[in-house]
């Protein structure tokens, strides 16, 4: 199996293939990122592709460290030149209509009332997400959903650990009154 040294290097002389399969290695963590920053699959896929698109342009200005960050970096910048476009052109997801019960499958070990019950908690996650500045979102999103450590979350946000600490915090005291806002949503354990 090759390295990512390897496949960096090659891709930085012209060489598509390399780069797919570095593509193929971190579309998924590009993906997920864009998809908790934007909230919408098809701007997170857009998103993700812009990365790919904008990373291969820059390759060559690479010059080591750590790649994942400085994919993760185009990424969180992608999601952010779209998120101001979307601001211009406000638009409803059909994935945010109401579902009826018939609609909405669920897994044999799962009520249906249990899957709507974590369907619509997912839902007040995202919409509270979405209420946090960029950066509290992207260091919560980095660090709580992506599983960063500080270090690298701090990399990819180009600042210090200890901005990284404190906008952490204010993410996830935002988010939490947010959810406090759906009582009915949390589990029993995270009830008032």
């Amino acid at each position: 199996m090759e390295n990512e040294a390897q496949l960096i290097s090659e891709s930085q002389r012209g060489d598509l293939d390399a780069f797919n399969r570095l593509v193929e290695w971190y579309q998924g963590q590009v993906y997920n990122l864009a998809l908790r920053m934007l909230g919408d699959k098809d701007l997170a896929a857009d998103a993700a592709q812009e990365t790919f698109i904008s990373a291969y342009r820059s390759i060559g200005g690479f010059r080591g460290g750590n790649f994942r960050s400085w994919l993760l970096r185009i990424a969180a910048n992608a999601c952010r030149d779209l998120m101001r476009a979307a601001r211009a052109r406000r638009s409803i997801s059909l994935d945010m209509l109401e579902l009826t019960p018939d609609s909405i499958p669920h897994s044999r070990e799962e009520s249906p009332d249990s899957y709507v019950i974590r369907r619509e908690l997912g839902h007040a996650i995202q919409a509270g997400l979405q209420t946090l500045s960029h950066d509290h979102r992207l260091a919560l999103v980095l660090i709580d959903v992506q599983g960063f450590t500080y270090q690298e979350a701090a990399q990819v946000m180009r600042c210090n650990v200890g901005t990284v600490r404190s906008r952490l915090s204010r993410a996830r005291a935002q988010l939490r009154d947010a959810l406090r806002q759906h009582p009915e949503l949390l589990p029993d354990q995270f009830r008032l």
